[in-house]
Parts: structure tokens; C-alpha cells; sequence
């Protein structure tokens, strides 16, 4: 996910056929370490232990890390846990506990092509209210997909998002966004989490979008924290996020981060 910057207006690059092939085995690659990591997520781990389990695994595959190093930040996975929106750096201090809410975050980068996703899951048994903010959030998720139609407006699919998310009564974040992806991790367009439909730009086959619906059970205010990354609820609010990189077809959305 990208922090919003209503100066950028650039062309949505099209990828061809060979290169979406390539950001399959990304997605794939991202798809796999994810179960992974949540299957491995229990009450007593560290976020420290996830990230290098992640770290491992993306070489396993003769891939990169996606994150490390991007613009600075130290970690291979971005872990969020409960308040925590988007962006939280793991360490060594930060041991998850039964029924916390927990975001996994992971790109990385397989013959120059990127692959991105996230997921959220709560550890162990939750309450109710924090079960039915992550399902709300998957769902919104899969309603924003489902819009991702050739011909459609870009906004059809924040539209979506935005419906299901306030129907439930929570709340999209809106400063940061989703973004197009490919041979960058962030390119063009932006994908708010709020819209009107038949706005924006118009859909085209070979376009490829992480779309990644950031929902708090609060307000939708977010702030950053000194560590200069991680982004938490204003409000304290749990928040949840779920992310798929998507390639636009002639047939509809094709996931590029879901296993097979």
C-alpha cells in the first residue's frame, strides 16, 4: 500500500501476457509464504521469528524481498497487530498473544516482477466483533475484485469496497491507498478504499492492480508513529487488511496472489 498523493496522474503502464506470467510465479511465491505464516502464527512467536521465516523462504524460491530496504524500511514483512493499520516493523520485543489481530504484509520479486498481498488473522479464538471486522474486511476485499472488469471505471471497484465496509459499520482508511504494480512495487493508479461509481480511469486488459482494503473498526482516521512506519488508529480502534494482486483480462480479474 502506498501513502495518497493526489499530484500523481501518470499513465497506467499494460503489461503483456508474458510479463503477467511472470507476476503469477511472484504472486504465487507471495501466496505460498503467507499460509505459511499463518499457519506458523500462535500465541508465544515473536514478529521477529515471522520475518526471517519469511526472509528464508522468499530465497528458498529464488526470489527477493520486496520490502527490505524500500525507502528505508528494515524488514522483510510488515507485521500489524490489532491497532496497528499497515506498516508494523517486526522485532525481537513484539511476542503475539492469544487473540490479537494480526496483519501479514509480503511482496517480493521473481525475475524483476513484483508480487504483493497481505492477509489478517486472529490468533487463536477472538471475540466476536474482531472475527466479523476480518471477514467484513476479506469480503470487501472480494467485492472490490469482482469490479475489476475490463471497461468498468477504476472507482467501481472503491465503491465496493467502501459499500460493504460501511454497511457493516466500520470504516475504510483513507490515506493510503492501493496502487498498480509490476516491474515496481508502486506504480500507477491509486486505488482508494471510498468512491463514486463510474469515476476514474477505464479498466483495460493488461492492467495489474494490488487492491487491499484497510478497514477500521473506528473511525477511519490513522496516525504514524515515531518509528517513521508503523501506522496505527486514531482511535485505538482494531483494524484489519487484506491485500491480492489482480491482473485485468479480457474474461475479468485474474488473482495473481491466491493459491491454486
Amino acid at each position: 500500500m502506498k501513502k495518497r498523493d493526489k499530484r500523481i496522474k501518470s499513465i497506467i503502464p499494460i503489461k503483456e501476457k508474458w510479463e503477467i506470467d511472470l507476476m503469477y510465479i511472484a504472486g504465487h511465491i507471495v501466496a505460498e509464504i503467507l499460509q505459511l505464516l499463518k499457519e506458523t502464527l500462535q500465541p508465544g512467536i515473536s514478529t521477529a521469528d515471522l520475518d526471517a521465516i519469511a526472509y528464508t523462504e522468499i530465497l528458498k524460491r529464488k526470489a527477493a524481498p520486496a520490502f527490505k530496504g524500500y525507502r528505508g524500511y528494515p524488514a522483510t514483512l510488515c507485521v500489524s497487530i490489532n491497532q496497528e493499520v499497515v506498516h508494523g516493523i517486526p522485532s525481537s520485543k513484539r511476542i503475539v498473544r492469544q487473540g490479537d489481530v494480526v496483519s501479514m504484509d509480503l511482496g517480493v520479486i521473481y525475475d524483476g516482477y513484483y508480487g504483493d498481498a497481505a492477509l489478517t488473522t486472529i490468533v487463536g479464538n477472538g471475540n466476536d466483533v474482531a472475527i466479523r471486522l476480518v471477514d467484513v474486511t476479506a469480503a470487501a476485499l472480494d467485492a472490490g475484485i469482482q469490479e475489476a472488469q475490463p471497461g468498468m471505471h477504476l472507482k467501481n471497484i472503491s465503491a465496493a469496497i467502501q459499500t460493504v465496509v460501511e454497511e457493516a459499520g466500520f470504516n475504510v482508511v483513507r490515506q493510503f491507498v492501493g496502487h498498480g504494480i509490476g516491474k515496481a512495487l508502486h506504480e500507477p493508479p491509486e486505488i482508494p478504499n471510498y468512491g463514486v461509481r463510474g469515476e476514474g480511469p477505464v479498466l483495460k486488459p493488461g492492467m495489474v492492480l494490488a487492491i487491499e482494503p484497510m478497514v477500521n473498526m473506528g473511525k477511519s482516521d490513522v496516525l504514524m508513529l515515531p518509528d517513521g512506519w508503523t501506522v496505527v488508529t486514531a482511535d485505538g480502534s482494531l483494524s484489519a487488511h487484506f491485500e491480492h494482486s489482480v491482473a485485468i483480462t479480457e474474461t475479468g480479474p485474474l488473482l495473481l496472489t491466491k493459491l491454486d
